[in-house]
């Protein structure tokens, strides 16, 4: 590749709609978004499930049907109030209950013999308790893990490339994190293991995502003789239309498997899926639209404190 190379490529891409030159735009959109889950986790927090809070969830298969408001009925005749109830499965023929206290064996039993004498000798049930001490322990591990994660990707990326990279690699993977648990936050679904999963995944593809635009910045670096702002803006740019299209063929594969895990799942996935496509879409967008123009942000600076310095 030469420079002449270069401004032909630029001259292809010029057309095209500028990223940098709007990035304040997608700047304000995800402040946005992420100002409406920081006001909802200040007022209500996180809807926690049985993985981060003291409770009992139970499960409950039969072979037939089974009847929402009749197996709320069973329930309370046991004493037991779920919090959440939903059905699944074929033909709802799978019950998901989840109590915000702690169900003892006695209680336990008597549930699973009423769904019986209802519902046939082929019911199963299958009871997960979660003490107070269990759900902070649950709760400490996974902020840990979502930590070690950033901070092994950040001197990754460190290594690989240069620090600039890395700080708008990090801040970006940190606001695809933050929008998963801001939706989850504004519409108050559960939050549980496997939606923690949900993250780490997204972390995963996130970088991924970035390091395609990133690798091929770096190879235009090479070649491109940067002097003024708009050189870099343009480098910059092409580099995020060059790899435009892997880029929106690894998403939609990833997305489909997803969304695929959404509508056929069962419920046990559902919000696992749900927390991938949104952690997948934020990916891509803030690649192009956040991660970028942020390391745009830094390197404009030090081209500009080099001008300075020659002057």
């Amino acid at each position: 590749m030469n420079t002449n190379h270069v401004t032909n490529t630029h001259d292809y891409y010029k057309n095209f709609f500028d990223f940098v030159k709007h990035r304040k735009y997608f700047y304000i959109a995800s402040l946005i978004i992420c100002l409406l889950g920081v006001i909802m986790l200040s007022w209500k927090g996180l809807n926690y499930g049985v993985d981060f809070r003291a409770g009992t969830s139970m499960d409950i298969s039969s072979p037939q049907s089974i009847d929402k408001a009749k197996a709320e009925e069973l329930l309370k005749a046991n004493g037991a109030t779920a919090e959440t109830l939903t059905l699944g499965g074929d033909n709802a023929t799978r019950l998901s209950a989840r109590f915000s206290e702690i169900l003892d064996e006695a209680t336990v039993t008597k549930i699973k013999q009423s769904f019986v004498a209802a519902y046939g000798d082929s019911v199963s049930q299958e009871v997960n308790t979660v003490t107070p001490d269990m759900a902070i322990e649950q709760q400490n591990k996974a902020l840990l893990a979502i930590g070690i994660a950033s901070i092994a990707i950040a001197l990754y990326v460190t290594i690989r490339f240069e620090w600039r990279f890395a700080i708008a690699s990090i801040i970006a993977i940190l606001h695809d994190a933050f929008v998963v648990i801001s939706f989850f936050a504004i519409f108050r679904m559960e939050v549980n293991l496997p939606f923690m999963a949900a993250i780490l995944t997204t972390i995963g593809y996130s970088i991924n995502d970035k390091i395609v635009i990133f690798d091929r910045v770096r190879e235009n670096l090479r070649f491109a003789k940067l002097k003024t702002t708009e050189d870099l803006s343009n480098m910059l740019h092409d580099s995020i239309w060059q790899t435009m299209k892997r880029n929106i063929n690894t998403v939609l594969t990833v997305l489909i498997a997803a969304v695929c895990l959404l509508i056929f799942g069962s419920p046990a996935i559902k919000l696992f899926a749900l927390a991938k496509i949104i952690g997948l879409t934020s990916g891509a967008y803030s690649s192009i639209c956040i991660a970028g123009p942020l390391w745009y942000e830094l390197k404009n600076k030090a081209l500009g404190s080099k001008k300075k310095a020659a002057a």
